[in-house]
């Protein structure tokens, strides 16, 4: 039995040497680790045991990995880390916008890819640290979220968010009114000091998405040029 004492992660991708170095160093660090070869083996696998995240290839026979990343989504808001033998911006893009956390192109370094893993899942664990350790929650502009279960609601629906999703809208309701640039959105909510700026924008237009009335003409989420984004409660 493996030792999941930082969590399950389920690791899809069709090649056996990638699978295996990845399990190995996952279960090195203390992840309990599950292995699917295929989309819709990934997609039994998750649904008879929930893991805490999931490592998905994007090229896959049968059922690709961005579909597979839809599926999950419409299951619940299991992180994600997608795989890409390409560095086409294009598929990075349209892994994010289908609701990956983060990717990682191959060729790349199992150790990087643990340390993301146990990024995405320490920012998922800290919702309510990121709230300075308080349990209260935040409403405005009709909507509210609460830090602790993770939950956000827009006029008293529910909004399916990703991990990052939410971790973005928290960041902007704890800061109305001030512009804040991509670099410092992705200092502030992902924890990184570098990375892929198309990253914030995809976020953000998915945010928009789900929190906006007309997301074609948002006016919460506001477009500040030159700068980045603010949040503006006061114009809903």
């Amino acid at each position: 039995m493996q030792n999941a004492a930082h969590g399950h992660v389920l690791v899809v991708e069709d090649d056996p040497t990638v699978a295996e170095v990845v399990e190995q160093y996952l279960a090195r660090a203390g992840y309990a680790v599950d292995r699917a070869e295929d989309g819709a083996e990934a997609l039994a696998m998750a649904a008879a045991r929930p893991p805490d995240l999931v490592v998905l290839d994007v090229m896959l026979p049968a059922v690709n990995g961005f579909d597979v990343c839809r599926t999950l989504r419409e299951r619940g808001p299991v992180p994600v880390i997608m795989l890409t033998a390409r560095g086409d911006e294009d598929d990075r893009i349209l892994g994010l916008e289908v609701g990956a956390d983060d990717y990682v192109t191959k060729p790349f370094s199992p150790r990087e890819l643990v340390l993301r893993v146990e990024a995405v899942l320490r920012r998922g664990r800290a919702g309510d640290a990121d709230d300075g350790g308080s349990r209260t929650g935040l409403s405005t502009a009709g909507l509210s979220i609460d830090p602790v279960a993770r939950r956000a609601v827009k006029n008293g629906r529910e909004l399916a968010l990703t991990l990052r999703e939410f971790d973005l809208l928290s960041f902007f309701l704890r800061h109305p009114g001030t512009a804040f640039g991509r670099e410092e959105l992705m200092r502030e909510v992902w924890g990184w000091d570098f990375g892929d700026l198309s990253t914030v924008t995809v976020h953000v237009r998915r945010l928009r998405g789900k929190v906006e009335e007309d997301p074609a003409r948002p006016r919460l989420i506001r477009t500040v040029w030159g700068v980045g984004y603010r949040f503006d409660p006061a114009e809903d």
